[in-house]
């Protein structure tokens, strides 16, 4: 009875290692669909795919010669739609797509913008909006004397500036659907069989019968055996001058920085050791920079102090307060003359009338004839 059952265990888990190849037909399909149906490229889980949508898959089988009879009386492949949605749903259990699930993607999302950071800005636009739709139409009523012709050419940019807005494709990302099966609607199905292109079998091809050849180097005629060894030679020698090239490049630079204590810089063939293309590792022949002497904390000091010494002094410009106090001093003089002169001539209405005048900029003088001062003495 034990080896019984031990029987049955064994057989239950070939009967679940076991998988459904798919058949020619299914493989035939997944080819055409592959060159025929359109396909858009996205993220899953971080990596660059293609997907199709199931209608367009559906379509294009129908349209095409699965679906149709070449000939007259005989059945095509695809008898009905509900036939070609199960095929399709059998390759996608054999896993030659998957579904997905399509998620939008939103530019504030991408940015990683807070919700309430979103709301301000959004009444911000709002408002924005606003007073631009109020400022134009101002303008519009301010306008209204310009010719039809200019208005009509306004309102075509205005026009074509809002289809383009809703044409502009709206991003989507993708996520895996929990729903494993194929429907005749838009969802999205991402590719997993990928052909293997008909040159990557030419170049296998190439490389195994290049790996013959070498095994059967012994066989090969002497003159060609003897280019051979000419060949090798001249890479092993091309090899050794590039090793030579990288010691002397070595040795140039740090001569010069040890001479000149780091400040001059030179590099034959810079590129030699860099990523790049054959003839682009020669080119340019040097390369050579000149770095000056970076200041230690103790120079930085001194130049702060005479910076600092600098901005103590006075300017040339600038007044003393002693020159500011004598004409404070004269100003004063003048002052008091004035005054001594205005109670001398308070007796004559008519002189002190025209002698008392006073100027816009606040300030106090006398207009004095040469007669009245010859009369004073």
């Amino acid at each position: 009875m034990a080896d019984k059952k031990k029987s049955k265990k064994k057989s239950d888990e070939t009967e679940v290692i076991e998988e459904i190849k798919p058949s020619k037909e299914e493989y035939e399909v997944a080819k055409w669909l592959r060159n025929n149906v359109p396909t858009k490229k996205t993220k899953f889980l971080n990596h660059n795919v293609q997907y199709f949508t199931g209608k367009k898959a559906v379509d294009a089988l129908m349209a095409s010669t699965w679906g149709t009879s070449i000939k007259e009386g005989d059945e095509p492949f695809f008898t009905s739609r509900a036939h070609c949605i199960d095929f399709l749903d059998v390759m996608l259990h054999n896993k030659f797509f998957h579904r997905a699930k399509k998620v939008p993607i939103n530019e504030e999302l991408l940015k990683g913008k807070k919700k309430g950071a979103k709301d301000e800005k959004d009444k911000k636009t709002v408002k924005e909006d606003k007073d631009k739709k109020e400022s134009l139409k101002d303008k519009k009523k301010k306008d209204d004397g310009e010719s039809s012709h200019a208005e009509g050419k306004g309102q075509e940019v205005s026009e074509n500036e809002e289809e383009r807005q809703k044409k502009k494709k709206k991003k989507v990302r993708l996520e895996m659907h929990f729903d494993q099966f194929f429907a005749d609607n838009l969802d999205a199905y991402v590719w997993i069989y990928e052909p293997i292109p008909p040159h990557y079998w030419l170049f296998g091809a190439l490389v195994v019968m290049a790996g013959i050849g070498v095994c059967l180097f012994p066989l090969w005629p002497p003159s060609v055996r003897l280019i051979v060894y000419y060949l090798s030679i001249a890479a092993a020698g091309f090899l050794v001058f590039v090793v030579f090239l990288t010691v002397v490049r070595t040795i140039v630079f740090c001569f010069l920085w040890i001479v000149t204590l780091g400040r001059h810089h030179l590099w034959l063939f810079p590129n030699l050791t860099e990523d790049v293309g054959f003839l682009a590792s020669f080119w340019p022949l040097y390369k050579y920079e000149y770095k000056p002497p970076v200041e230690t904390g103790k120079k930085k000091k001194k130049k702060k102090e005479k910076l600092s010494d600098n901005e103590d002094e006075p300017e040339p410009d600038q007044k003393e307060p002693e020159v500011v106090e004598v004409v404070e001093e004269v100003e004063d003089t003048r002052i008091e003359e004035k005054e001594e002169g205005e109670e001398k001539n308070e007796g004559s209405g008519s002189e002190s009338e025209s002698s008392s005048q006073q100027s816009q900029t606040g300030k106090d003088f006398e207009i004095v004839d040469k007669a009245e001062i010859e009369a004073q003495q």
